[in-house]
């Protein structure tokens, strides 16, 4: 199966996850039902602004989109994006707020970073107890 035919039988299975019809997609995305279908169809490329539309309407995160029809790279090292979005056990609704959790803890995390930091590829995790607060090792006797 070709990328083309991934992407359109992607759309057309969260649009059919969240019960709605091709009209409907077309209206609320914006583009034309032919062209949608053809889109469905693996027939037609989608511009990055149609397929934003498109996410926008299905209220799937715009990486996602751009992810599956292969317009972004996976650039986080474990490609959380791209196994959320290839996760067939999960639901649209799922896959959509787990994307938005990650997207919003790698925000937080790059306004958090100083300018001139690399990020962290550590696991490390602290020991239990281990600057967590009201932990005072002076204090134990």
């Amino acid at each position: 199966m070709s990328a083309l035919s991934d992407l359109g039988e992607f759309i057309r299975e969260q649009r059919r996850n969240a019960q709605i019809s091709l009209r409907q997609l077309s209206q609320l995305a914006g583009v034309s039902n032919p062209y949608l279908s053809q889109i469905e169809r693996g027939l037609r490329k989608p511009s990055a602004e149609v397929l934003q539309q498109i996410g926008n309407a299905l209220r799937i995160s715009t990486p996602v989109m751009y992810l599956r029809a292969g317009l972004l790279e996976v650039i986080d090292s474990n490609g959380v994006l791209a196994a959320i979005a290839a996760d067939d056990d999960l639901n649209h609704r799922q896959k959509q707020v787990l994307v938005e959790i990650y997207e919003t803890f790698r925000r937080e995390n790059t306004a958090a970073r100083p300018a001139n930091t690399e990020p962290s590829n550590s696991t490390d995790t602290p020991e239990p107890g281990a600057d967590s607060p009201g932990h005072h090792p002076a204090e134990e006797s």
